[in-house]
């Protein structure tokens, strides 16, 4: 007796588990349809705003022709930041550092923008007056970090020579960045030591070397001094110059040619209104 009422019992428990199955199926189904539409509803949406954006681009710029257009890799919010004077662009979300450069949609280089902006606090740090000045009085004035065994630093060198012999000198104030070379800091406290600074220096950057450098507290002191100075304004290769508020990193020859030309014809210019 006691065997068949737990008999009736069982089936009574498992007819119940399979009716709730059954009702439950229905639901399961419409679940999994939901997931489903759901997947496909996202994907026509982000058909759509991709299609939406490339037609945006080509009405925004409208100057440029684009072959490829699709997704990319950089997820998420993108953050600004200056680097030793160069801005960089970083994604967290995706994990992505960008090197580029950011226009509006009038053409305006918003990157170059920041790049000046960065270059315009820097300036505030330098004092001209503790710079080693090369070059006559009363010429176009150029900012520059450098070091005697950089290899650029040196055609620069060349460079600002065979422009003097053209009739178009410039003022150098000049910052050793002692941190790239292991005897930029022994070279260029020995051009700080030197009677003749001018020369020493000018004998440095021709690839001469004496065979005892000279060395002074003063020199030493100056050296230190620029090494702070380089950390502060974020300089982190040669040569570097600013040159009428720009920033321009390593031998740019164009722009520094660009530069001569911009100063050279107001000096024309004033010499021509004097000889009238």
């Amino acid at each position: 007796m006691e065997v068949s009422l737990m008999s009736k019992t069982r089936v009574r428990r498992v007819s119940l588990l399979v009716a709730f199955a059954i009702g439950t199926m229905p639901l399961f189904e419409a679940r999994a349809q939901d997931t489903h539409a759901g997947k496909v509803d996202n994907e026509k949406a982000l058909a759509l705003a991709a299609q939406a954006a490339q037609q945006q681009l080509h009405q925004t710029f409208t100057n440029l022709k684009f072959e490829d257009f699709g997704p990319s890799p950089v997820n998420g919010p993108i953050y600004q930041a200056n680097a030793g004077g160069r801005i960089i662009y970083y994604a967290p979300q995706s994990e992505h550092l960008l090197f580029a450069s950011v226009y509006d949609k009038n053409g305006v280089n918003l990157t170059a923008l920041a790049q000046e902006q960065g270059a315009s606090r820097r300036l505030k740090a330098i004092d001209p007056a503790k710079a080693l000045a090369i070059g006559p009085e009363g010429t176009p004035t150029v900012i520059e970090f450098t070091d005697p065994d950089c290899p650029y630093c040196q055609a620069l060198e060349r460079f600002w020579n065979t422009k003097a012999a053209e009739g178009k000198p410039v003022r150098r104030l000049v910052f050793f960045v002692s941190g790239i070379h292991p005897t930029a800091a022994a070279k260029a406290e020995h051009i700080l030591c030197s009677p003749d600074k001018e020369a020493a220096f000018r004998a440095a950057y021709s690839g001469q070397t004496p065979l005892i450098l000279r060395q002074c507290e003063a020199g030493h002191a100056r050296v230190a001094q620029d090494a702070e100075l380089v950390a502060r304004v974020g300089i982190s290769g040669t040569p570097t110059l600013i040159v009428d508020g720009k920033l321009i990193s390593g031998f740019q020859q164009a722009e520094l040619e660009t530069f001569l030309d911009r100063h050279a014809k107001p000096a024309l210019k004033a010499a021509s209104d004097a000889a009238r």
